[in-house]
C-alpha cells in the first residue's frame, strides 16, 4: 500500500511540472491524475480543488527556491561574491528549466489578477526575494561604498534580475542574466 505522503508528493510534483511547463490554465485535473498515476479521490483527498493545489505549488516553489539559494551561497563569504552568486543561481535555474522563466511570474500572469491568494503568494515571494537582495547589499555596504543609495541599488538590481528572467523565458536563453552579472561587476 502506498503511503499518503507519497501520493500527496507525487500529485504536487506532477502538478508542479505541468503548471510550470504548460501553464496552470492549460493543465487539467484529469492530466494530473493520469500522469501522477492516482485515482481522482486521492487527488481530492489531499487537495480539495485545483486552486488549493496551485497554492501548495507556489508555497512549495518558495521553499525550493530559498533553500536552494541558501545552500548555493552557504560557502560564500565576500558580500559582492554573494550578489554575483545569486545571479549565477538564477542562471542555473533558468538553464536547468530550459529557460521557462519564473514560476511566480508565470502564475501571476495567468491567475494573479483573478485570485487574491495567488496575488498574495506571488507578492510575498517577490518581496522576500527583494529583502534577501537588500540584505546582501547591506553586507556590501558594510565593507565598501555603494555606487548609489542602497534602496536605489536594491531596486535597480532586483529589476534587472527580474527583467532578465522574463527575457530568458521569451528568448530561450540566459544571456540577459549574464549581461546583468557583467553590469553588476562593473558597478563594483
Amino acid at each position: 500500500m502506498k503511503s499518503s505522503n507519497g501520493v500527496r508528493e507525487r500529485i504536487l510534483e506532477t502538478a508542479s511540472r505541468l503548471f510550470y511547463q504548460q501553464g496552470f490554465n492549460s493543465t487539467g485535473i484529469n492530466q494530473i491524475i493520469a500522469e501522477a498515476g492516482i485515482a481522482i479521490g486521492s487527488l481530492y483527498k489531499h487537495y480539495p480543488s485545483k486552486n488549493h493545489l496551485l497554492y501548495h505549488y507556489l508555497q512549495h516553489q518558495e521553499v525550493v527556491y530559498f533553500s536552494g539559494l541558501d545552500e548555493y551561497l552557504a560557502e560564500v563569504r565576500k558580500p559582492i561574491q554573494k550578489l554575483i552568486k545569486l545571479i549565477d543561481y538564477r542562471i542555473e535555474i533558468q538553464e536547468q528549466s530550459h529557460c521557462f522563466g519564473c514560476h511566480f511570474i508565470k502564475i501571476n500572469a495567468e491567475a494573479g489578477r483573478h485570485d487574491e491568494k495567488v496575488t498574495q503568494l506571488v507578492t510575498e515571494h517577490k518581496k522576500k526575494q527583494r529583502d534577501y537582495l537588500e540584505r546582501i547589499i547591506s553586507e556590501i555596504e558594510s565593507v565598501q561604498d555603494l555606487p548609489m543609495k542602497k534602496q536605489n541599488l536594491t531596486d535597480a538590481v532586483f529589476l534587472m534580475i527580474e527583467g532578465a528572467i522574463v527575457s530568458a523565458s521569451i528568448n530561450g536563453n540566459a544571456d540577459d542574466l549574464r549581461t546583468t552579472k557583467k553590469i553588476i561587476n562593473q558597478m563594483f
